[in-house]
């Protein structure tokens, strides 16, 4: 069986299509870059539009099949943004109904997980999942991935681009602060906000825009942000392995291409005697293989969706999904 995973929920449109085993075929992407604001919904929308025909096509030339050998479409149906997820639904929808092709639709930020889970040939870790959109802590109990701790507000990635727009540093910001950071020498005294097993960044993101404001080195304030933030969340993901009793630790996320928090992390982990699985930088940002590779996993347990009633979900919470394909003869 090949599948086609067409993602985009937000920034990033991307087509990937892979095998039954999990060979990943093709996995071609195209993201918004803007100069100086944020993602506008429509416009990122627009952008997938447009894109959408090209990465298909491109896609399907990589893979060196036809669109005919196609024989499962998935979609990312949320979380995201509205515009963006009903773009993405259509392409979905219009591949299905016009090729006669069964349809999925899965969660994004499951996809993350599961697409971890095949490639780093781990079975039951705790995930930490950390975006733009999104920052949790995550584990797997009778039938559903929990949510043992997540942002009170922004997404970890939210957080590094609102602060490199402050920076004047074009989108994305997180790997241009991490450069920055590594000339830092001062850490600010900044705050350092963990509720339990709930973390939040806006009051960093606030005292450093007051410093930067101020005339602290951008070095520093770099550097700042990412040691507490990245402090935070590794306390909190400590705290999770403790309470689970679990050994492994997997990352997700397109802040899971940052050195800094892998090197935190390790640290972390090796102290409980665990090991921490990172996917390779491509599949750690949004991208169509895993999109591809988690509607595997819901057909072959669940069977195709509706494509005349699908819908998108914008709040599609991870901890809504019923995970019916662990431990079955699909979770391989």
């Amino acid at each position: 069986m090949n599948i086609m995973g067409i993602e985009g929920t937000a920034h990033t449109a991307s087509v990937g299509i892979v095998s039954e085993q999990c060979d990943i075929l093709a996995n071609v992407s195209d993201t918004i870059s803007p100069e100086s604001e944020g993602i506008h919904p429509r416009i990122a929308a627009n952008h997938h539009a447009e894109k959408f025909p090209e990465l298909i096509e491109n896609a399907i030339k990589n893979s060196s099949l036809k669109l005919s050998d196609i024989d499962l479409i998935a979609f990312s149906m949320g979380p995201g943004l509205g515009p963006c997820l009903r773009t993405t639904a259509t392409a979905a929808r219009t591949i299905a109904i016009f090729r006669d092709k069964p349809i999925v639709g899965v969660n994004h930020c499951v996809a993350h997980l599961e697409i971890g889970r095949k490639v780093c040939k781990v079975d039951d870790p705790i995930l930490l999942y950390v975006s733009g959109g999104n920052t949790q802590l995550i584990t797997y109990s009778e039938n559903r991935y929990r949510i043992l701790g997540e942002t009170l507000d922004i997404g970890i990635g939210n957080f590094l681009d609102k602060l490199g727009r402050l920076l004047n540093l074009k989108f994305p910001a997180g790997p241009k602060i991490e450069k920055l950071a590594a000339k830092g020498k001062n850490l600010l005294d900044a705050p350092y906000t963990v509720k339990g097993m709930d973390v939040a960044f806006s009051g960093l993101l606030t005292y450093l825009q007051h410093e930067l404001n101020n005339g602290a080195s951008i070095h520093d304030v770099c550097y700042t942000a990412q040691e507490i933030s990245f402090s935070m969340l590794t306390e909190i993901t400590e705290r999770a392995l403790t309470f689970t009793k679990k050994k492994d630790l997997l990352i997700g996320g397109g802040v899971a291409r940052n050195k800094r928090i892998i090197n935190m992390l390790e640290k972390m982990v090796n102290i409980h005697d665990g090991r921490l699985y990172v996917p390779p930088d491509e599949l750690c940002s949004d991208n169509g293989a895993m999109i591809a590779w988690t509607g595997y996993l819901v057909y072959s347990s669940s069977g195709p969706d509706d494509v005349n009633n699908i819908t998108v979900d914008q709040k599609y919470r991870t901890d809504m999904v019923n995970v019916t394909w662990r431990n079955s003869i699909t979770d391989h």
